[in-house]
């Protein structure tokens, strides 16, 4: 049969008549008419037609013989391209669909993405987060990850997952724009095969969604940071789990196996190692195995961006950061938007407007029904904040019905999710955000179960680990992309609070399990949300704010029930417990600071363009206002380079004066310890009831050793800008605090008269002897020394030294006089530790021990001290040095003392003349 014979027969054959032309000249016949093309490569269409499975030729390309324009009937057809993709309808012939930003299609176990050409290289938002994971180390449920902007490009048969480059910007400059996009590379996350021809109607193709069962997040990298085990992403027996889709938003839950294939087997002969071997994972049926559930979404952006906010250094606001590199002539080529969500009054003429679009908070259906109330209070207090500006309800707890089947850790639900793991203790407040503007897209805050449970069921002696050090072990890497570590507030705060009700337990103020303690739970678990809720608005640390408190006021229940204990509910607030006469004011937070409706009010009030500057800077202008003192995780230390030189910037302090605080802490630790020997054991007790109380105490004093040691060499620090206020930016602590703070650790935590305890009591510390890692007797003086030792590094390190020797170029000569040298800091540490050299007493063993430590930091400093000592410290510590070889010396010779004395007397002796005699090398 002819073409034209074919076609009279039935006009409409548009695929027949399609076909000929194929046959005849090697080329596609233009369509006839769109309605009819859309017809024939409509989703479950009939068999495909040679239309369907046409790609055009690439420009430039020769093309193949017998296709030119006049080649002759009856050509033999030239073979069909292997590596051609299937007619789009074939591809999905079956399969049903999720219709959304990107089409979702599901056939048995196959998922395809469709991806419409006019998503191409158009950029959204990606985001990557943890819904299942192992359960300990720092592998967690209900974690949020990493987000980027993102986009799809085409590259022939090959569809690429772009995270593009926003670390560097021309925000104005385009011909800078061009040189940028040269200079700073994208980077690739996941690629995969074309799946299909392009549609005919909808201009889009299918990608098997399968390229997404790799590891994107790079999470092998967590699990070889827990483990130092070569785990490897099994593609074979992961899986995508499920997906969802709507107009904004594209998600698609990977189920992710990795596997190793054999647990190394331990030594022979076990050797200890200066850095343990973390053992296999604990929390999984069969080591060699394990799953993560990866939550990918594709989220669009905002078709209209956000008006930006500039970020001000006088409070603290998380930041959109980038390198602006539009132009020549700014000196700092830094930029800073701060991150908040989009608000926008109804009515913007009324004083008091509802938003056009609420935050709204998603809790979590696994949040105990005990606890939910607590957590909606703890979101909707801030409306009080967003009252003062305007806005009426402008933050939303919704509660996720029980039998819901959606999982909130998709990018369209802010959420309070609720977790659990085998050794968890912390609460986290992250956010999604558009890169361009810095506005909040999304936030998921992670409520682990600690207070459920109560970690006072955990006895953790780790009081050697500093909080950061803990948090670092806890989170493993993972950062907010601002270089400060997450938060670990409901963990350190949970530990507070079994300080807390052990004290008041032992007072017998609160009855263990009574109305008063669930109560105090209650209240804990609200103060705790109102600090992660803080951090989804976008709020950053105050650890200043807990200093703008008077002690007087902390002893006012009237001031406390209205003002709370401290300036801000975003700093890390100790419990306020009165020692016993004192009166008591509230125990913990209950309500906004004054800080909290300031940072609120400059990243959320409503204001004019023209004016907007201006008023800004108003609000900021506010900061030399004492209830609004801010600083933040830098300024308080802990990590990195930054050891916290401002006594004033601290987690876990209250009042106005943190040095009287961390006196009374002590105080508080020994009437704990005092009321715990006193108190006869039940044998319906907990058998670790006694051994955690006491451990309570010690965890106490080593953060009490962590933050006094601020004071020696500390500097105040302010945040004003350039020549606004005529105040110091830098200013050093008064002498006799100095002076008072290094008396404090000399006759309080270095004293071994602050640590005496009953050997009937120590004898009856038992353990748990259903628990094969029991452990055995609690050796008190290995807390002691790590008390003891994080006081000693603190006052011998580099960085104090630094600050001592320059603290005089701070000062106006004429008032120079009085203030604290570093020979005088080493002169009192030496004599404090050594103090049984003068006197000729008797050693004790927990002073033996802190006499060892401060030999092996001197040690180190005479045979390779750091390069960041300074000469002048060195000079110094030999010069001590040289004082103590002389008393070591008599005081061998002079005897008299046990035999144990004796020998770590000599002992010392010989140490330290090895290391004067020893040549220095530097490192």
């Amino acid at each position: 049969m002819s073409v034209k014979s074919a076609v009279s027969s039935n006009p409409l054959n548009l695929s027949l008549l399609a076909a000929a032309v194929t046959l005849l000249y090697g080329c596609a016949a233009p369509a006839a008419k769109e309605g009819d093309a859309a017809k024939a490569a409509a989703p479950g269409a009939s068999a495909p037609t040679a239309a369907n499975s046409f790609t055009p030729m690439a420009k430039g390309a020769v093309p193949p013989a017998g296709a030119a324009s006049g080649a002759a009937p009856g050509a033999p057809r030239p073979p069909a391209d292997p590596t051609a993709p299937k007619p789009f309808a074939d591809v999905i012939k079956d399969a049903k669909v999720q219709q959304g930003l990107f089409p979702i299609w599901r056939k048995d176990e196959k998922v395809w993405i469709e991806i419409p050409k006019a998503q191409l290289n158009k950029p959204f938002l990606f985001s990557v987060n943890i819904a299942n994971s192992v359960g300990e180390r720092g592998l967690y449920a209900s974690q949020m990850g990493t987000d980027h902007m993102a986009e799809f490009r085409k590259i022939g048969n090959q569809l690429q997952l772009m995270a593009l480059n926003t670390k560097f910007r021309a925000v104005a400059d385009q011909g800078s724009k061009r040189a940028i996009d040269q200079a700073f590379s994208p980077s690739l996350l996941g690629a995969g095969p074309v799946a299909s021809a392009e549609h005919p109607e909808r201009k889009s193709v299918l990608v098997d969604a399968a390229f997404l069962l790799s590891d994107i997040p790079g999470y092998s990298t967590r699990l070889e940071m827990a483990y130092r085990l070569p785990y490897g992403l099994d593609r074979s027996n992961s899986f995508i789990e499920t997906a969802r889709a709507d107009e904004r938003l594209s998600t698609l839950t990977a189920r992710v196996h990795f596997a190793t294939p054999r647990i190394p087997a331990p030594p022979l002969v076990p050797t200890p190692s200066p850095v343990p071997t973390p053992t296999p994972p604990q929390a999984t049926p069969d080591p060699r195995s394990l799953f993560v559930s990866y939550v990918y979404n594709f989220a669009q952006l905002p078709e209209t961006p956000m008006a930006v906010r500039k970020v001000d250094p006088r409070l603290g606001h998380f930041a959109e950061s980038f390198t602006d590199l539009g132009g020549d002539l700014k000196a700092n080529p830094r930029v800073h938007y701060v991150q908040r969500w989009r608000l926008e009054k109804k009515d913007p003429a009324a004083e008091l407007s509802e938003p056009v679009t609420p935050i709204t908070y998603w809790m979590d259906k696994n949040i105990p029904v005990r606890y939910r109330a607590s957590v909606e209070a703890g979101i909707l207090e801030w409306n009080k904040a967003f009252e003062k500006i305007g806005f009426k309800n402008a933050v939303v707890a919704r509660q996720q019905a029980d039998d819901a089947d959606w999982d909130n850790m998709d990018a369209g639900h802010a959420s309070i999710r609720w977790f659990v793991g085998a050794d968890v203790g912390f609460a986290i407040g992250p956010s999604h955000t558009d890169p361009r503007t810095g506005e909040i897209l999304d936030a998921d805050i992670g409520m682990s179960d600690v207070f459920a449970r109560g970690s006072r069921r955990f006895l953790v002696e780790d009081v050697g680990m500093s909080s950061e050090q803990r948090l670092a072990q806890m989170t493993a890497g993972w950062r907010d992309g601002q270089g400060a570590a997450v938060c670990s507030y409901a963990k350190e705060a949970a530990a507070e609070m079994d300080f807390a009700l052990d004290v008041l337990e032992a007072r017998g103020d609160i009855a263990p399990d009574g109305p008063e303690a669930e109560a105090f739970v209650q209240a804990v678990i609200k103060d705790t949300i109102m600090h992660e809720v803080g951090h989804t608005l976008g709020l950053k640390h105050n650890f200043k704010a807990s200093t703008t408190i008077t002690q007087k006021q902390l002893q006012d229940r009237a001031f406390t029930d209205a003002k709370g204990i401290s300036g801000s509910v975003m700093d890390y607030n100790a419990y306020n417990l009165a020692l016993k006469g004192e009166a008591q004011g509230n125990y913990n937070s209950t309500t906004l600071g004054p800080y909290d409706y300031w940072a609120i009010e400059y990243a959320y009030k409503p204001l004019e363009p023209a004016a907007e500057a201006a008023e800004l800077g108003k609000i900021a202008a506010r900061s030399t206002e004492p209830a609004l003192a801010y600083g933040d995780d830098a300024d308080a230390g802990g990590f990195g380079p930054y050891d916290g030189m401002d006594p004033l910037a601290n987690r876990f302090d209250l009042g106005d004066d943190p040095l009287a605080y961390f006196k009374k802490r002590l105080k508080l630790s020994q009437e704990l310890w005092e009321r715990v020997q006193d108190r006869k054991p039940l044998a319906t007790d907990d058998p670790l009831r006694q051994r955690r109380a006491l451990m309570g105490g010690f965890n106490q004093l080593f953060r009490a050793a962590e933050l006094v040691g601020k004071y020696v060499g500390g500097m105040h620090a302010l945040r004003d800008l350039p020549g606004s206020t005529g105040r110091a930016s830098y200013r050093p602590v008064e002498p006799v605090k100095q002076r008072e703070a290094l008396q404090f650790l000399a006759t309080g935590l270095f004293s071994v008269d602050s640590f005496r305890f009953r050997p009937e009591f120590l004898s009856g510390l038992t353990v748990d002897y259903n628990e094969w890692d029991r452990g055995g007797p609690l050796d008190v003086p290995a807390a002691v020394a790590r008390i003891q030792i994080v006081a000693m590094d603190r006052l011998l390190s580099p960085n104090t030294a630094r600050r001592l020797l320059d603290l005089p170029g701070y000062v106006a000569p004429g008032e120079r006089k009085g203030m604290i040298s570093l020979s005088e800091v080493y002169a009192t540490v030496q004599g404090t530790v050594w103090s049984e050299l003068k006197s000729g007493t008797e050693i004790d063993r927990i002073r033996r021990n802190l006499q060892r430590e401060h030999l092996k930091r001197l040690q180190a400093v005479l045979t390779r001290a750091p390069a960041s000592l300074p000469p002048d410290a060195l000079s110094l510590a030999r010069l001590h040095a040289v004082e103590l070889q002389g008393q070591l010396r008599a005081a061998v010779a002079k005897g008299g003392l046990s035999v144990e004395s004796r020998a770590h007397l000599a002992d010392s002796l010989g140490q330290l003349t090895e290391a004067l005699r020893a040549t220095m090398q530097r490192s």
